[in-house]
């Protein structure tokens, strides 16, 4: 009895010194282990972090009166006075990432400071500075502003067409308005598109943790380099679950340089309507292949006409670059300039024939056969009438507007009523037509949307 005592005591007088060296070295761990320093990220982020900023912006947003206060028949009828514009202020928030210190670029997401009458660009130091628009481009989401602040630090960039699943990434942004966070994760997926996010996708997806405020943030490798802009997240309960997206660096290159020179993206057209490549019509064509992009149209007077493209034709290369799919093509096309020469190998009946084209300049949104204004580019009008023909009332139906267009930016959607241009009442599209062509600085149209009517100020 007396040795179990012992024993018990000596196990005891063990087991207490085992946990006071414990609790004396777990306040420090160790700098290395075998002779190996500990992996840490700290001193990349420490040389990074500097380029990433906070972006937040406030816009004055017009609310929309009733449309019969805005009638001057029926403030006559009722003797009321002219209605006062009522404003609702909003506020928002983002990140940035410097890509050029010494002109002061930033790059963020265009939806970061879309309709933004204020910008303001707070550093990691602690420094506030308004920022200038220098250009957007929705269709991608990706905008430059410029900042005038001294002792900046920009981000080098990286090539994102050298990455593989797998590599590990860090995510730096701003979510949810708190100061600067850092994520670390794997790039999940590459290429990934058709999510309806923007017009044109090639999305890295991650799992670095992104959330609300991380948009326009950088996603770095570990050598500390640029490879994507966070953009979006998939996040069916508001949160993130994993997957989130970002825009890769090489496509923010070419986009960042457009949108320095002209304030805008001036994509060009290759005239052609497409489709992906299933295993069902590669089988029909007889090619043993299931990349590339199907010719389903090709558009009269068009760059793929006069090049010899043909309807049918599997496009399967643009410049070097394999095409898998149609959004590929898309993409490829839309990130080249107007004029720009390019080499297209097309498939045709399972042989490999290579091809050039010059891009150009889409065409301008049309009214009954005639050019209407570029700066209503991508919308369709037609004249309002009734089930006999004549016009229904004063005013020109918006009959379509493509997504990303001059016209969709500027407001125009599907099924407006415009009733006026530049305080000038139209009733037809000969009249619309004659209003544009006195319209010299900017346009100010008055539409009609089911039961509410707005102004649409078009610069």
């Amino acid at each position: 009895m007396h040795a179990r005592v012992r024993n018990f005591l000596r196990s005891s007088l063990v087991l207490t010194a085992l946990s006071a060296i414990w609790s004396q070295a777990g306040a420090a761990l160790p700098a290395a282990v075998d002779g190996q320093a500990l992996p840490t990220l700290a001193p990349m982020l420490e040389r990074v972090t500097p380029a990433v900023v906070n972006i937040a912006t406030r816009s004055e947003i017009r609310i929309r009166e009733n449309p019969l206060l805005q009638d001057p028949f029926f403030r006559y009828f009722f003797d009321l006075p002219d209605p006062r514009p009522r404003q609702r202020r909003t506020q928002s928030l983002g990140s940035g990432v410097i890509v050029d210190a010494r002109k002061g670029y930033l790059v963020t997401n265009a939806h970061v400071i879309d309709k933004a009458d204020e910008i303001t660009v707070t550093l990691q130091d602690g420094r506030n500075v308004s920022a200038e628009l220098i250009g957007a481009d929705p269709e991608s989401d990706v905008a430059v502003v410029r900042i005038p602040a001294d002792d900046l630090t920009a981000l080098p960039l990286g090539d994102s067409d050298g990455l593989r699943v797998g590599d590990f990434v860090v995510a730096i942004g701003n979510p949810f308005g708190l100061n600067q966070t850092v994520t670390s994760g794997i790039v999940s997926a590459l290429g990934r598109s058709g999510l309806g996010i923007e017009g044109y996708e090639d999305f890295i997806q991650t799992d670095a943790s992104i959330n609300p405020g991380n948009s326009g943030g950088a996603l770095v490798n570990l050598r500390g380099e640029l490879v994507g802009i966070n953009t979006a997240i998939l996040a069916p309960s508001g949160g993130n679950v994993g997957i989130g997206f970002a825009i890769p660096v090489n496509m923010v290159r070419q986009l960042t340089a457009q949108l320095v020179e002209h304030g805008e993206v001036r994509r060009g057209r290759l005239g052609v309507h497409i489709q992906d490549l299933t295993p069902e019509l590669a089988q029909a064509f007889g090619i043993p292949m299931t990349g590339g992009a199907v010719i389903a149209q090709i558009m009269p007077d068009s760059p793929a006409e006069r090049a010899g493209i043909r309807e049918g034709d599997v496009v399967v290369r643009v410049n070097g670059n394999d095409i898998d799919t149609a959004a590929d093509l898309r993409n490829a096309v839309g990130l080249l300039r107007v004029g720009q020469v390019i080499d297209v190998v097309v498939l045709r009946r399972g042989r490999a024939i290579t091809t050039r084209a010059t891009i150009e300049e889409p065409k301008l949104a049309f009214m009954d056969g005639d050019v209407i204004s570029r700066r209503l580019a991508g919308a369709r009008f037609s004249n309002v009438t009734d089930d006999l023909g004549t016009r229904e009332r004063m005013g020109v139906r918006v009959t379509d507007v493509r997504p990303g267009s001059p016209a969709w930016n500027a407001g125009l959607r599907k099924d407006d009523l415009v009733v006026s241009v530049n305080r000038r009442p139209i009733r037809n599209l000969e009249e619309m037509r004659a209003a544009l062509d006195l319209s010299a600085d900017g346009i100010l149209i008055n539409i009609r949307r089911g039961n509410s009517a707005l102004f649409l100020a078009i610069r």
